[in-house]
């Protein structure tokens, strides 16, 4: 398996990553190649793709940036395609993360994971992640106000 950061537009690209979302949520994506190229093209947002045999697997994107408490990063969209998965391509993934944050200075690097997601929600802690007590609040901006 090869890991790489995506640092620029690739025809093709964009239905390869929407297939993968696809896996990772039900909910209805907008995902264009303007899309793909503001990902690139920011310098806050970190595709990271992983292939075997010119074939993409799975991806992650790490986000980052900078508070008064120090320079933070969340891993975000961590999904395998499913003909891939239990043969240790998240974990590859995810460590491959961990080391780029490392190269970058990041302090704190932090995940979500949805319960539902039993495979990631015991990887996770095996990688030395630490779960937190504490709430998270999500607004969708998307919605009508009432």
């Amino acid at each position: 398996m090869k890991i790489t950061e995506i640092d620029d537009f690739q025809p093709g690209l964009t239905d390869s990553i929407y297939r993968l979302l696809r896996q990772l949520t039900d909910k209805q994506l907008d995902f264009s190649d303007d899309a793909m190229r503001l990902i690139i093209e920011s310098p806050n947002s970190h595709l990271l793709v992983a292939t075997e045999d010119d074939e993409l697997v799975g991806m992650l994107t790490i986000a980052t940036y900078i508070s008064p408490t120090g320079k933070k990063a969340w891993i975000e969209d961590v999904v395998v395609d499913e003909i891939y998965r239990g043969r240790g391509f998240a974990k590859e993934l995810i460590s491959y993360a961990i080391d780029w944050a490392r190269r970058h200075d990041i302090l704190i690097l932090m995940l979500t994971s949805n319960p539902k997601r039993v495979a990631a929600n015991q990887l996770y802690p095996k990688m030395l992640f630490q779960r937190r007590e504490t709430n998270v609040y999500r607004m969708d901006l998307t919605e009508e106000k009432e």
